[in-house]
């Protein structure tokens, strides 16, 4: 069965805009179905709009982005309840997505996850660390 990951919207934003980093192999591994992807709503929303904010995306480019991943992910539906990262309480949002969807690796370049290095059973690994970890 494949491992069930959570990518944060920065390893999202990151494959889409270097075709060649390890964030970009990671989400290519769920277009294979060699791990599989699980989101949410509030994470392909965050997506989306950093890429228009942040990247100056059309509308309809970011729009396409995130229609991308949710075809290769299980999009869950969460709460927004939990309370997980103190120190960045929009992290929440992964962590929770990550709980409901039974993933068992968060990847992500955020600091205030990566802080955490796991959250009950799940692990919270940069791109290039859960790389090696499926190799």
């Amino acid at each position: 069965m494949a491992t069930r990951v959570v990518f944060d919207t920065n390893i999202l934003i990151s494959a889409l805009l270097s075709l060649n980093g390890a964030p970009f192999r990671c989400v290519a591994l769920a277009y294979t179905g060699a791990v599989r992807s699980v989101t949410c709503a509030e994470i392909l929303d965050e997506f989306d709009e950093k890429l228009r904010t942040k990247f100056a995306f059309d509308a309809t480019r970011a729009s396409l982005a995130a229609d991308k991943i949710r075809q290769c992910s299980e999009v869950v539906s969460i709460s927004g309840l939990l309370n997980a990262v103190a120190q960045d309480p929009d992290d929440d949002i992964v962590i929770e997505c990550a709980v409901v969807g039974k993933a068992s690796v968060i990847i992500s370049g955020d600091k205030h996850l990566r802080a955490l290095g796991h959250y009950q059973d799940i692990s919270i690994l940069t791109a290039s660390d859960f790389l090696a970890t499926e190799t």
